[in-house]
């Protein structure tokens, strides 16, 4: 190419691009409103939902595999429930179970209870869809200061799971904590199974996050329920009073 000719296209794509700079100024904005709903199922794409078939079919399979039963009705309600104490108990156990040091008490949370389960067959579909996350078990040492701190949180938010620890609280004011037993000492140490979720302080949980140390698990909490649900065949939920707010 001649080295003019070269020079003038050089200078030309120069130009061009600094006229792009321009300042763009915005002198309007529409909008319109699009309704997600059955009125889009024609133009759905039938040869993906054809290939995506199969994994379907599959997936239906092993979700309602039958993994245990339920002899009534797995409810969910504050200040406790069923649904919310077998969780708790399930977590607690599995965390004595593994964890190399004793585990005290267990929390969860009343906004991670996702559904309920009837009276009658538990498939693992059942599961999934009560802990459709995949939050890990942790196992956090608190002061009991800290323990009576989380307390008064679960009084100001109408209620959380635990296991280990019973409470009672009259008119927003928090009364007797005990675990195993005993009333909590606030300079005494205690160790708590709960989620990766809630350790970072979720649902108002701030308490959690002031732990003197923590063991970290790689262990799904899904998976422990799974175990716990084919472990026990039968699952039953038992109200005991352990969460008495009134």
């Amino acid at each position: 190419m001649n080295p003019m000719r070269k020079y003038l296209l050089l200078l030309l794509a120069l130009t061009s691009l600094c006229a792009c700079h321009r300042q763009v100024k915005i002198t309007g904005v529409s909008t319109e409103t699009f309704a997600i709903d059955a009125q889009l199922d024609p133009i759905q794409d039938q040869a993906y939902l054809q290939a995506l078939e199969p994994t379907r079919e599959a997936l239906d399979r092993e979700m309602n595999v039958q993994i245990g039963y339920a002899p009534e009705r797995m409810w969910v309600n504050c200040p406790e429930c069923p649904m919310l104490n077998w969780s708790c108990d399930a977590l607690w156990e599995a965390a004595k179970r593994l964890c190399p040091k004793p585990v005290d008490m267990s929390v969860v949370n009343m906004g991670g209870m996702r559904c309920e389960w009837p009276a009658g067959p538990i498939t693992r579909g059942h599961v999934f869809e009560l802990m459709p996350f995949d939050n890990t078990l942790v196992v956090l040492t608190l002061t009991g200061r800290d323990i009576l701190d989380l307390c008064q949180s679960f009084v100001d938010c109408g209620a959380q799971g635990v296991a280990g620890l019973r409470m009672t609280a009259v008119d927003g004011r928090l009364g007797e904590v005990t675990i195993g037993g005993k009333a909590v000492q606030p300079e005494a140490t205690y160790t708590v199974a709960t989620s990766n979720y809630l350790a970072g302080g979720a649902d108002h949980m701030d308490a959690l996050t002031r732990y003197v140390d923590i063991w970290n698990s790689d262990y799904v909490i899904r998976d422990l329920y799974l175990e716990a649900v084919q472990q026990q065949d039968t699952v039953r939920g038992v109200v005991d009073g352990r969460m008495n707010i009134r």
